[in-house]
């Protein structure tokens, strides 16, 4: 019988130094919460990490809010996306989240990064050695960079009005924002799976690109398919390689193909203002740089 349970008299414990350290290396079993798959991570975020203030009436800042998985909403060479739900027990509220997960460094393939890290070096020689060489530690951090560049950008983009999630927060390589679907957790379709209304969301997408564009900024991986459509609004999501196109070397280009990949689309799709000569020049002219 072990030492701990030889103490006990009519209700009464008493420790000494043996039942301390047993009790110090037992793990307490009882601090999940009562439902749901995890207590709210809200609190792990710092004001920084948390997203722009005032905060929407529908998100669940209480710490007593649990989280619960409902499944993977989108897969991808870098990240998954996952359904969340995080509501206070016994009460009404509860929100949909969208969880953006990078994967760990192991099973990671970042195919695209050699391209947009060029204007992302760190002041620290072994990281930039590290990412160059690609190494486990140097993966770690290009997932650290790729998270913190998206919520950054989502936090940016949504102060400026431009049509993206609302970002939550950020729990080191986890990015919590606003589902873009229905409250019985049905996402919103892409860009290439809709056909009414390409004239409005058309002239949606190029107000949006113009203000990226003012600010100095690029999609750096526009397409149809992340591009979201929820009640004839269009919604802009994956922005981990958002690429400031006056700091990068090939800034411009970024640009140009953002604006061919998306005016080629619609402009297949029967939209006669959809030109993407006329829309990269635009794009080109409200940034400030010349052909």
């Amino acid at each position: 019988m072990p030492k701990h349970s030889q103490h006990r008299t009519r209700g009464k414990y008493a420790l000494d130094a043996d039942d301390l350290e047993w009790l110090e290396s037992t793990p307490d079993t009882d601090d999940g919460p009562p439902e749901g798959d995890r207590w709210s991570t809200w609190d792990q975020s710092t004001p920084t990490e948390k997203g722009p203030k005032p905060y929407p009436d529908w998100l669940v800042t209480e710490l007593a809010a649990v989280d619960t998985e409902h499944g993977v909403l989108k897969t991808g060479k870098e990240a998954d996306v996952h359904l969340i739900s995080r509501g206070v027990p016994g009460t009404d509220r509860v929100c949909l989240l969208a969880a953006k997960r990078y994967r760990s460094s192991e099973h990671r393939l970042f195919h695209r990064d050699s391209g947009y890290l060029e204007g992302r070096r760190t002041r620290e020689s072994r990281m930039n050695r590290a990412m160059a060489n690609r190494t486990a530690f140097g993966k770690q951090v290009i997932a650290a960079q790729w998270a913190v560049a998206e919520f950054g950008a989502l936090c940016r983009l949504w102060e400026l009005g431009v049509p993206v999630p609302y970002p939550v927060q950020i729990v080191e390589t986890e990015i919590l924002q606003e589902f873009i679907g229905t409250r019985d957790g049905y996402a919103a379709p892409r860009l290439a799976q809709v056909s009414d209304d390409l004239d409005g969301l058309w002239e949606q997408l190029v107000a949006a690109m113009v203000t990226l564009a003012r600010e100095g900024l690029a999609h750096g991986d526009l397409s149809p398919y992340n591009l979201l459509v929820h009640d004839g609004r269009l919604v802009i999501i994956d922005l981990p390689q958002i690429v400031d196109v006056i700091a990068h070397p090939t800034g411009p280009s970024f640009l140009d193909r953002d604006a061919h990949n998306v005016a080629t689309w619609f402009a297949a799709k029967g939209v006669p203002a959809a030109d993407p000569d006329s829309l990269a020049a635009l794009l080109r002219k409200e940034a400030g740089l010349s052909l």
